[in-house]
């Protein structure tokens, strides 16, 4: 009779047949783009919603590939949500992609474009300390206990300059007033929670569609606006099956819409992804370029890619 071979020996073996592949669909799926339609009362057509770029010399051709695919669906707009850098870098050179955009773009800064809360535990106690000191209300709306000097701002001044060199309008706690599609649009950026740099600015009535765009989702109010969007959590960037439902569920809000006291919340997985030795890495959680309010022309661009 032949020796019997442990079961934890078979699921070893297992283990050892599905890693490479599954690590393989993972990188292909953190290089697959897809384009979400989102359909917005009142928002002007042809917007484009993207975050998280992370521009680095790995994934610069994935960026890249991004930019081409943005300037394919000829946007009125687009906004970015932040992390445009890593926060390892030394210089912003890898910035100059921003300059192949075609359309008008406005962005805000998010944690690593200030050094801060860029690995788990540091970004623990950042969340930690947006739900227990800072106040969150559009009334009080008050982040200054994150403001512990850990911000590197003279990194964040480098990155603005850049950006702004190359054709993307950097808004700190700004608003700007704009026509987009067939109608206007305020944007109103609101600079880095995480970095204790948040102060919304005070924004006149107006009847145009209001847009507050911020980093992370935590750090949101109940803002006169009529659409919220935000970024920072890569979706999750791997969402198991009770993830996910967890999310549905809104119990966590790592992607997509979500309830601000009746103003829509959209967190966008993002365009990059966190790397894993050097590889970027995801599950169940594909980056994405939001469209918003699509034209008949973008539509089947859209068609015509599927």
């Amino acid at each position: 009779m032949l020796p019997k071979v442990p079961s934890t020996k078979y699921l070893a073996l297992f283990i050892l047949i599905l890693l490479p592949s599954m690590t393989g669909y993972m990188a292909w799926e953190a290089r697959t783009v897809d384009v979400t339609v989102l359909e917005i009362e009142g928002a002007p057509e042809g917007i484009i919603y993207i975050t998280d770029p992370h521009v680095r010399a790995s994934n610069i051709d994935h960026v890249q590939m991004v930019i081409r695919e943005v300037n394919r669906l000829n946007p009125s707009l687009v906004l970015i949500g932040g992390d445009f850098a890593t926060g390892d870098e030394t210089g912003f050179a890898s910035q100059s992609v921003w300059r192949s955009l075609d359309a008008p773009a406005y962005a805000v800064l998010g944690n690593h474009d200030y050094r801060v809360g860029t690995d788990a535990p540091t970004g623990l106690e950042r969340l930690f300390a947006v739900r227990t000191s800072a106040d969150v209300t559009a009334a009080g709306y008050d982040l200054s206990a994150l403001k512990d000097g850990s911000a590197d701002t003279a990194f964040a001044d480098g990155l603005t300059a850049t950006l702004e060199e190359n054709g993307v309008h950097v808004l700190r706690n700004e608003y700007a007033r704009i026509s987009a599609g067939d109608g206007e649009v305020v944007i109103v950026g609101v600079d880095d929670g995480w970095a204790g740099m948040a102060d919304p600015p005070d924004v006149p009535a107006t009847d145009a569609f209001t847009v507050y765009l911020i980093h992370e989702p935590s750090c949101r109010a109940d803002w006169d606006a009529d659409l919220i969007l935000a970024g920072h959590t890569h979706g999750g960037q791997f969402l198991f099956p009770v993830i996910d439902q967890l999310n549905d569920h809104g119990v966590v809000e790592l992607a997509g819409m979500f309830d601000t006291n009746g103003t829509p919340t959209y967190v966008s997985r993002g365009v990059c992804s966190a790397s894993f030795a050097g590889v970027d890495l995801r599950f169940n959680c594909r980056p994405e370029i939001v469209l918003i309010n699509p034209t008949e022309e973008q539509l089947q661009v859209i068609g015509g890619s599927t």
